[in-house]
């Protein structure tokens, strides 16, 4: 599950971290309604023909108004609204996860998951009209895609949002800012804290990942080792197979939270932020996740969330 090389392009290509989508949830204005005046022509059909006209458009409006009562309901997206949201099992939203990436999503030997990305799809499903959740795993790489392919209808897994990425599937609004960090062992914080100590030591970094991005552009004098798990990159780094691991701040902080061993010696500003992914055929479900995130913000769900799994934390 590791490969070593000493200066290997990412897949070929470069994601540019320096050009991320800088919104923020919960910013935009509600859309003020303005009146509609038109100029209509005087009528010159006969009185009779006049009040059953009148008659007509009362109803009409009064139809309009009971429809748009029974979509407001309690706030929640309306029955009509889910309908339209095209998801694969009628009732469920289905999630696309990695089942081991703490503190955003974790699934545990009984197959329960949990994490920050995990509550607040839960959140997310209740908001569009009580959906029930179902969390699928799968492997983090090209994770944005499984959308596209009918595996799920999102995928919610601390991915980071990239113009390449948003070229290939529809990402909502950001959800959480994050920076790349260096991991390592306690004993080597005050030593391994740049590139520069870091020079022909061996750097753990995660396979189709911004964090092995950024170890590639930033850390040439490294011997980086590619892993496809992270929770390998952490065994190898307490068996002193790597000198370190770099990955995003509250992976890397998680870890050094729950394990004394390990201590965060640097973090490396990229001003990322994680978005959730769907098909780019299914606009009308970016949209009502969309109105979810802000919902969920408005109400202090989000909040909440961020309390449980990262102020606890320290």
């Amino acid at each position: 599950a590791l490969r070593e090389n000493r200066g290997r392009r990412f897949a070929g290509h470069r994601i540019n971290l320096s050009n991320q989508f800088t919104g923020t949830i919960g910013d935009q204005r509600a859309g003020v309604r303005q009146p509609v005046r038109c100029n209509r022509p005087r009528s010159t059909a006969a009185p009779l023909e006049r009040e059953h006209m009148r008659t007509v458009n009362i109803t009409a409006s009064l139809t309009v108004l009971a429809i748009t009562l029974a979509a407001c309901g309690d706030g929640r997206t309306s029955e009509p609204t889910v309908a339209a949201l095209s998801l694969m099992t009628t009732g469920t939203l289905t999630v696309c996860a990695e089942a081991s990436y703490p503190p955003f999503e974790l699934q545990d030997n009984s197959g329960e998951w949990t994490g920050f990305d995990i509550d607040l799809m839960r959140a997310i499903a209740d908001e569009l009209g009580d959906l029930r959740l179902e969390v699928t795993a799968q492997p983090f790489e090209e994770i944005w895609l499984a959308p596209q392919s009918g595996t799920c209808d999102i995928a919610a897994s601390a991915i980071t949002i990239t113009d390449e990425r948003q070229a290939e599937a529809l990402f909502s609004d950001p959800y959480f800012d994050v920076d790349q960090s260096l991991l390592v062992r306690a004993v080597d914080a005050g030593v391994l804290v740049n590139a520069a100590s870091l020079v022909a030591k061996k750097v753990a970094v995660k396979s189709a990942t911004t964090g092995e991005i950024y170890a590639v552009e930033n850390f040439a004098g490294a011997r980086l080792v590619h892993f496809d798990e992270p929770s390998a990159m952490y065994s190898a780094l307490l068996n002193y197979e790597v000198d370190a691991v770099v990955q995003d701040l509250p992976a890397n902080g998680e870890q050094a939270r729950s394990n004394d061993a390990f201590a965060v010696s640097a973090t490396f500003p990229t001003g990322e932020q994680y978005g959730f992914a769907v098909s780019a055929e299914n606009p009308a479900l970016l949209s009502a996740v969309n109105a979810a995130l802000t919902a969920a913000r408005t109400s202090g769900t989000y909040d909440d969330l961020v309390d449980t799994y990262f102020e606890a934390a320290g």
